[in-house]
């Protein structure tokens, strides 16, 4: 009851209901990891212009690699929270691996961390929510933070 007065007083002064959501990086409305897997939660600092901001996800595992490009298998997936509305992130595995085939010279092998996907999942900057994302155990989890230039350049016309 009690959160239900706070989200009534914050859409009552125009917050919205992100004002009283889980800005202090509460979990409760975002579900339990399964078996087998690990929630990740990650509390962005806040930002002036957060629309000009993007959190890139990056997940894989440190491996024994030769001199080709290697990838895993796997996605992330964006889901909702019912009830709630707010997304959350879910890696469905992370494997098997694939490589270019190039011969390689002898003493090229290396521990090096490879990533799951082949291009990058950038998501919305909210400070305001925790972002969780939700990945195998054996999975190591990163992100960064991308951010838009001040300045727009106008695209020739041809």
């Amino acid at each position: 009851m009690k959160k239900a007065h706070c989200c009534l007083a914050a859409l009552a002064m125009g917050m919205g209901l992100n004002a009283c959501a889980t800005p202090d990086g509460n979990v409760k409305p975002y579900p339990p990891a399964a078996e087998g897997r690990s929630r990740h939660v990650i509390q962005l600092p806040q930002q002036a212009n957060e629309q000009d901001f993007k959190v890139e996800l990056i997940a894989g595992r440190t491996m024994e690699i030769d001199c080709n490009h290697h990838r895993l298998g796997g996605e992330w997936q964006e889901k909702t929270v019912q009830g709630w509305g707010y997304s959350y992130y879910e890696l469905s595995e992370a494997g098997p691996g694939v490589s270019t085939m190039m011969a390689c010279p002898p003493g090229s092998a290396r521990r090096a961390f490879v990533q799951v996907g082949g291009g990058p999942m950038l998501v919305r900057y909210n400070s305001k929510l925790p972002l969780v994302l939700y990945a195998p155990n054996d999975v190591e989890v990163r992100y960064r933070v991308w951010s838009a230039a001040p300045e727009s350049t106008p695209a020739p016309r041809r």
